[in-house]
């Protein structure tokens, strides 16, 4: 489902409420430093008819106009949500976008929060590590703990390294919140105790102040795909519940 639009919505969203989306990919187009076998916005090898990224002149007058339209109509909304057709931190205004953002929020919905979903592959990037911290729900992505099983789940471009990762959310101290797709293929199972063990020991390591766990809900491009539910997942991540770890949990 590619956004033809650089601000879309509100649309519902089972984690956030009322969510105004920005797009900061082509809007015809997709553009991802991961190619996620669960991905709602297809493969990226299905995206490249357009390659170009909005300015932030762009993505500051489309929200504006979008913010003044809701505001008009009486329309709620909870959280200001960077998601899109990919990664939005590899848009290289990212860090001028986000303060361009919050100044427009604070303006027309003081009370709205402003949330990046990111697979945290640019994180190590001081300026987009400084841009993240500004805002109120910094997202990150974490599906699987070693090198190996991230490459059958997310197949991530060339030089991704969940080492680098960690070591980069560490700067959060633990205000961010960390988000992980459960599902089993053919070739990986967030269950099995490999992969399971090894993600509650990151999150043991980064102390997140909210874990989203989640499952597919919407089709994906890989054939296959299995998804669990809630009362698996939450069977799943209970030692880290018993621990004092606030996780919410959406089939």
């Amino acid at each position: 489902m590619i956004r033809e639009e650089v601000v879309f919505g509100p649309i519902h969203s089972r984690r956030l409420g009322s969510s105004l989306g920005i797009n900061l990919l082509p809007e015809k187009g997709k553009i991802c430093t991961f190619d996620c076998i669960y991905c709602e916005c297809g493969w990226n090898k299905d995206g490249r008819n357009d390659t170009q990224l909005p300015s932030a002149e762009k993505v500051c007058k489309a929200l504006e106009t979008k913010l003044q339209q809701c505001q008009k109509d009486g329309v709620n909304i909870d959280s200001i949500t960077f998601s899109g057709d990919g990664e939005p931190t590899i848009n290289p205004e990212f860090p001028q976008i986000i303060d361009d953002t919050i100044r427009l929020r604070d303006q027309y919905y003081p009370n709205s929060k402003i949330t990046v979903l990111s697979n945290a592959t640019m994180v190590h990037k001081p300026e987009v590590f400084n841009a993240l911290r500004k805002v109120d729900n910094p997202t990150m992505k974490i599906d699987a703990p070693t090198n190996e099983w991230i490459e059958k789940i997310n197949h991530p471009a060339p030089g991704y390294d969940i080492h680098r990762v960690v070591e980069a959310l560490k700067q959060f101290n633990g205000d961010f919140i960390l988000q992980t797709m459960f599902l089993k293929s053919r070739d990986f199972d967030s269950s099995s105790a490999e992969v399971l063990n090894g993600w509650m020991d990151i999150v043991r390591q980064l102390k997140p102040r909210e874990i989203m766990v989640y499952t597919i809900d919407r089709p994906t491009p890989e054939e296959g795909l299995q998804k669990f539910t809630v009362d698996e997942m939450r069977a799943f991540v209970q030692p880290l519940i018993d621990e004092g770890f606030v996780i919410q949990i959406k089939g």
